[in-house]
């Protein structure tokens, strides 16, 4: 039998239609064991958008890590975007045999309609050691860990896709991965341990299709024109040619997590002026202040405000020269328009909070303003937002600028150094002459004047040399 089928005039197939996808994922540290299940530690996915932080042990002391945090973010809306991010700090593997000061995984993939692409920037393992030697970061490096194991560095993968003539995306990181090949600090051959891991899928959606027009009869006759009419302008500003109107991709947050790392201080040594501008109108791409402007003369030190990691040292069209520091809790924080760096600011260096990292000055699309640091706060809790994640720093800045504990040792680092010979003191404070204030009243500045005019001029030279107790000297004392 045959079976026809008739098909009319102009029929067509209707056109599939694809759905935009979105997907991201990340992991701090993944061990997996030959027949058990595997343990891993701040895992998250996207949507909905996810961050976890923590710390980790595994196997008495196998793998341990002092702090991870993880967080992944999808957008389906057009530009598909998705992204994903995991920290880890002060990792240790079998006792010390493998160690890394800090590791981040990094990976972004973006698709329109017309193309996709994927990023893994940000990525990079600093301080790694391997049975006591240092071990190159850079991608695709492989050790031989004696005769038990393997240890790779920085693999992953990116590709484009498309999907009904669809452009997608898929982009993935792995910093660091070790393989067990024979039994070794109490797991099995085949173990395997993955080490800042994030992966980012996207896929374009299609377009839709443009609405048809109603058929007009033939026999209608055409419509009369609008007679044109006059219309007055409003009064008030208009806008340049080219100008257009950007709405912000996202309101400024208004919360003010903790900040747990702990030691913070101040980041410009020396006299400085501002105020609170977050939130404040931007132009585009930023759209609003991410920050605050601390305004102080050219050149001087900005300070690390954590112990913690420099990354993305360098120079970008709006901060200028510019850095970021990771703290140990997996905190950032934003430096921007410097005049140079310190010597030791490069990606990867572990700095101790008040340390020379920079100087102030105006760069980027500052130029021309008056020399100021613009910084940022970043806290972890708050990655998976991206570069919108940023908080008010004013409220901690007041706080910081009270402290008064860097030690003068913090802030020298930008002084010229001393000849290897050279016997001069180590640049500091002398103490010239001290008076005892300890009997006089807060509550009665007179008591204040009088302890602070110094000795009477009836003491001679050798009773400065007297104790601060305010008692005579013994004899010999001078």
């Amino acid at each position: 039998m045959t079976l026809l089928v008739a098909v009319g005039p102009g029929a067509s197939s209707p056109r599939a239609t694809i759905a935009p996808s979105a997907q991201a994922s990340a992991y701090a540290v993944q061990v997996i064991v030959p027949g058990a299940a595997g343990v891993s530690s701040a895992p998250v996915s996207a949507p909905p958008d996810r961050t976890a932080t923590g710390s980790f042990s595994y196997g008495a002391g196998a793998v341990t890590a002092g702090s991870v945090s993880a967080s992944a973010v999808a957008r389906r809306a057009a530009p598909v975007t998705a992204s994903a991010g995991a920290d880890i700090n002060g990792l240790s593997l079998f006792g010390g045999e493998i160690t890394a000061d800090s590791i981040a995984a990094r990976a972004r993939a973006t698709a329109t309609a017309k193309s996709s692409s994927g990023q893994t920037a940000g990525s990079l393992v600093s301080g790694l050691q391997a049975l006591g030697q240092a071990v190159s970061s850079a991608p695709g490096t492989t050790v031989v860990l004696a005769d038990w194991g393997l240890l790779t560095v920085m693999g992953g993968s990116s590709a484009s896709s498309r999907t009904g003539g669809v452009p997608g995306h898929r982009t993935s990181v792995l910093a660091l991965h070790v393989r067990l090949t024979s039994e070794h600090g109490g797991l099995p051959a085949g173990t395997d341990i993955f080490v800042g891991h994030a992966e980012a899928t996207v896929q374009a959606g299609t377009p839709p299709a443009a609405a048809k027009p109603a058929p007009q009869p033939a026999e209608s006759p055409p419509l009369p024109p609008l007679p044109r009419r006059k219309v007055a302008k409003p009064a008030g500003p208009t806008r340049a040619p080219g100008l257009s109107v950007v709405v912000p991709r996202r309101t400024p947050p208004t919360v003010q997590p903790k900040l747990t790392a702990g030691g913070y201080v101040f980041p410009v040594y020396g006299p400085v002026s501002w105020s609170d501008t977050f939130g404040a109108a931007r132009a585009a791409p930023v759209t609003w202040h991410h920050g605050v402007d601390i305004f102080a003369p050219l050149g001087a030190p900005i300070l690390a405000v954590a112990d913690g990691t420099l990354f993305s040292v360098g120079w970008n069209d709006i901060g200028g020269l510019r850095l970021w520091l990771r703290d140990g809790e997996g905190n950032e924080f934003y430096y921007a328009h410097l005049s140079a760096f310190a010597t030791g600011a490069v990606d990867g260096a572990q700095v101790r909070a008040g340390q020379v990292i920079g100087f102030n000055g105006a760069t980027g699309d500052a130029e021309g303003t008056p020399y100021h640091l613009h910084f940022e706060i970043h806290p972890v809790s708050m990655l998976y937002l991206g570069y919108d994640g940023a908080v008010n720093p004013t409220k901690y800045l007041l706080a910081w600028q009270k402290l008064r504990d860097v030690p003068i040792e913090g802030v020298i680092g930008w002084a010229l150094p001393l000849a290897p010979g050279s016997l001069a003191p180590k640049p500091g404070a002398i103490l010239l002459q001290a008076s005892d204030i300890s009997s006089a009243s807060g509550l009665d500045p007179a008591s204040l004047r009088r302890a602070l005019r110094g000795p009477p001029a009836a003491l001679t030279e050798g009773s400065l040399a007297r104790p601060l107790t305010g008692q005579p000297a013994s004899p010999g004392a001078g």
